[in-house]
């Protein structure tokens, strides 16, 4: 009996489905094994396959601004969900810190969307490029674009986003050109080489720059009802609402605030992320420390009460007026577990909701700041046009 006849062999569609289980990190070093294995790992039907297969709501993406060497520099550290509610400390530690002075836009399937800009005398300009962190892949700079001074008054402010359409399979950055009277959108989709203008409607005093992306919609906190003249302290909780960009059809409209939220809360605006994938929403309301979830996105009723805690209970320290609004970086799989970040105390908490207790505290570096997590999964994904 040949050689051949005693080898068993692997059909080929049961090799791919195998090999989309594997992780990324693996996948990587199993390229230079034959060429047919490095032409399927960044094959666009392969990339789709293993990123469906990939466990969801399990990894974080740590992000903050780190200051060393008399410079500031954005970090970035994947990790587990377990590990980062278990070892904040060890994880910040363990970190990629960018060479050059990124701003981070968002995360989206494992994709980074990073902003660089450039300010001139007499304009600022702004480009976008996107990186892999399990790749390690870079892309290039996106098309720049220029903003004159003058051009834009607050509290009308650009701002900008990143997300991802299922439907056409399009990663977008989006822009708001956001003037006095009228607000132009403009799209840069990844691989393209410009910046196309989809929507043109009326312009807002604006609360967040940089958009939350859920269900592929990007959401920023807006004041629609007020003029440019308006001051925070008089805003009324009816003039508060979410302005939502849909990337599939390129339509706007505005989402209601929390049914439960009965007043604008002094003296920190309110801040709009991502958790879980669910839009969320926190603030201050007294001396205590406020989150709302809206748990099916688009529909009103759907806001529920996630954590209405005291800063005692906290343990940070109300000496005058308000603390720092503390930074949610993650929330344990049932939802009983907290992870916040503390500035005025300088360190992360671990507060257990269920049992209104904290169940650790830990220390973190004053020369770290402006932490923000994000749902990330290990992917694929190029950041580049194939």
């Amino acid at each position: 009996m040949s050689s051949s006849q005693c080898s068993p062999v692997v059909p080929q569609e049961l090799m791919v489905e195998i090999l989309s289980r594997v992780p990324v990190k693996d996948l990587m070093r199993l390229r230079c094994i034959s060429k047919w294995l490095n032409t399927l790992v960044f094959d666009p039907t392969f990339v789709k396959l293993h990123l469906q297969k990939s466990s969801k709501n399990t990894h974080i993406l740590l992000t903050f601004r780190d200051y060393e060497n008399d410079e500031s520099r954005y970090c970035a550290a994947p990790c587990s969900l377990q590990n980062l509610l278990h070892n904040p400390s060890s994880t910040v530690d363990v970190c990629h810190r960018f060479n050059h002075d990124y701003t981070i836009l968002g995360v989206c399937n494992g994709l980074v969307c990073l902003q660089d800009s450039y300010r001139g005398d007499e304009f600022e300009e702004y480009w976008v490029r996107f990186w892999n962190p399990s790749t390690r892949l870079m892309g290039e700079d996106s098309p720049h674009i220029r903003i004159r001074f003058g051009d834009h008054n607050y509290p009308y402010l650009f701002m900008f986003g990143f997300g991802y359409d299922d439907w056409s399979d399009r990663y977008q950055v989006v822009f708001l050109d956001n003037k006095l009277q009228k607000m132009e959108v403009r799209v840069y989709y990844l691989g393209d080489s410009c910046w196309r203008n989809t929507l043109t409607c009326n312009a807002f005093p604006a609360l967040s720059v940089h958009g939350a992306y859920v269900c592929g919609h990007l959401n920023w906190l807006a004041l629609p009802k007020c003029g440019p003249g308006y001051r925070w302290g008089t805003v009324t909780i009816n003039e508060l609402e979410i302005f939502s960009y849909d990337l599939k059809n390129e339509k706007c409209s505005y989402l209601s605030m929390p049914d439960g939220l009965s007043e604008v809360p002094p003296p920190d605006v309110p801040v709009l992320e991502v958790l879980k994938g669910c839009l969320c929403l926190s603030h201050h309301q007294g001396t205590c420390f406020v989150v709302w979830i809206m748990r099916e996105f688009g529909v009103a009723k759907s806001w529920t009460l996630l954590l209405n805690v005291s800063y005692e209970d906290l343990h940070i320290r109300v000496l005058h007026g308000f603390p720092a609004l503390p930074v949610i970086l993650c929330l344990s799989q049932n939802d009983d577990v907290m992870l916040l970040a503390s500035y005025d105390s300088a360190k992360f908490i671990l507060y257990n909701k269920k049992d209104n207790s904290i169940d650790g505290r830990e220390l973190f570096n004053d020369d770290k700041f402006f932490f923000c997590s994000y749902d990330f999964v290990q992917s694929l994904v190029l950041p580049y046009r194939n």
